[in-house]
């Protein structure tokens, strides 16, 4: 099997991007971002994307920095709370926003890259969540149809990858990061460290070669903490 790693981002989104494309983000919060790539595509300047993710990041961070350059037309996310250009630009309806609770949107990027187009589920039905949308009712409960999503690239954030790209994720990083890789067209993949072919124990691989098509090593690995809170000593005692 050939190896999939590329020297660098940039080497890695060549040829990919074009104005009003389709991207997954991998990340939960701001545990497991692929911030090496996102600072990439920040140079690129792609425009009107797509982006597609649990969250929006903060301010200058992780999808925030193409919120900031206005490089984003439209989010598909769950959670957006931490992100005030995020707020500004959707309040001025400058941003368009599609809202998918957070299992519904895991399960869509999973159903898209398991080839499924569509499920039901009880999640938003007789909310706003589900105006427009078919519904079905099953024994007696009213069920939504969400569709599946498959996006033109994905970009995930790996622990640890072999040059084939089989992929490992650590802790939180887990939550979005195997989803996301599934449901692109293209997925990349950057690591904290790649290693040598047979080091990753097969039992413990994650996302198997078969969904990735590109490895890079991370170079921004800063793992920024989104909220610190902090205990008074004296309550402890």
């Amino acid at each position: 099997m050939a190896s999939k790693i590329y020297p660098d981002a940039a080497s890695a989104l060549d040829g990919l991007l074009f104005n009003g494309m389709s991207i997954a983000a991998g990340g939960f919060g701001l545990c497991g971002i692929p911030e090496t790539l996102i600072d990439a595509l920040v140079a690129a300047g792609t425009k009107d994307i797509t982006a597609v993710s649990n969250n929006a990041g903060v301010d200058d961070f992780g999808l925030g920095k193409l919120l900031d350059r206005r490089q984003i037309r439209k989010m598909i996310s769950s959670y957006v709370g931490e992100n005030k250009e995020f707020e500004r630009q959707f309040l001025a309806g400058e941003l368009e926003i599609e809202f998918s609770p957070q299992g519904t949107l895991a399960e869509r990027m999973r159903a898209g890259g398991a080839g499924i187009p569509g499920f039901y589920t009880r999640t938003g039905v007789g909310t706003a969540l589900a105006e427009g949308k078919p519904t079905m009712d099953f024994e007696g409960e009213t069920f939504v149809l969400e569709r599946g999503i498959v996006t033109d690239i994905a970009i995930v954030k790996a622990w640890k990858a072999d040059p084939f790209g089989n992929l490992m994720f650590r802790k939180s990083a887990r939550n979005f990061n195997p989803m996301v890789a599934t449901c692109g067209r293209i997925t990349i993949a950057e690591a904290e460290e790649i290693v040598s072919p047979g080091e990753l124990e097969p039992d413990l691989i994650h996302t198997p070669s078969v969904f990735v098509q590109r490895v890079i090593l991370a170079t921004c690995n800063e793992k920024r903490i989104e909220k610190m809170t902090v205990s008074d000593r004296e309550t402890l005692s």
